[in-house]
């Protein structure tokens, strides 16, 4: 074998090895989008920048049947599992000192897992799609890891909420006029 066709065999064994791992990264960032999207089905909520009235907000369950979203606390994008159980919206350490939330009074919060010592705070905004609202009732807590924030019953009971199946409706309230 000559020298020419070492060099052209190097050569096609180099794109041969290339092309494959073009095609494995494509198949993994493949498969990592749509874990993700099994994990968050409702991640553009985030983005949605709706002007004027507030608009329903229709939530799908994820793989684990829990309602799992992209909203925003101060602007900032954040992901909530929506938690009716939840008297405050709970917001991990990590993420509190990332958004710049202040430590209000220590106190003690009782658990799904037990009683945890944290701290109340107040939260400037909450928006989730269209809907939106102000001076939101919190809590830091230390214990809980990761950035995700539990949604609690002081931003979820500002608005109507329906669940159909695996769809959860947030609306803003009914106003009785006459």
């Amino acid at each position: 074998m000559s020298d020419d066709d070492k060099a052209v065999r190097r050569t096609g064994l180099g794109m041969m090895l290339l092309f494959w791992a073009i095609v494995l990264g494509l198949a993994v960032w493949w498969f990592q989008g749509l874990l993700e999207e099994r994990r968050n089905p409702n991640a553009g909520l985030a983005t949605s920048t709706a002007s004027g009235d507030a608009q329903p907000v229709t939530l799908e369950r994820n793989a684990g049947g829990h309602f799992v979203a992209t909203g925003r606390i101060n602007g900032e994008p954040v992901e909530f599992l929506l938690d009716t159980g939840a008297s405050l919206v709970s917001v991990p350490a990590s993420l509190a000192e990332r958004l710049g939330l202040e430590r209000g009074a220590s106190a003690t919060f009782e658990t799904a897992n037990g009683q945890a010592r944290g701290y109340l705070t107040t939260l400037d905004e909450i928006a989730l799609g269209s809907l939106r609202a102000s001076d939101v009732r919190g809590s830091i807590n230390p214990g809980i890891g990761g950035d995700t924030a539990l949604l609690g019953m002081s931003f979820l009971n500002r608005f109507d909420i329906r669940i159909q199946g695996s769809r959860m409706i947030l609306s803003p309230p009914q106003t009785n006029e006459s």
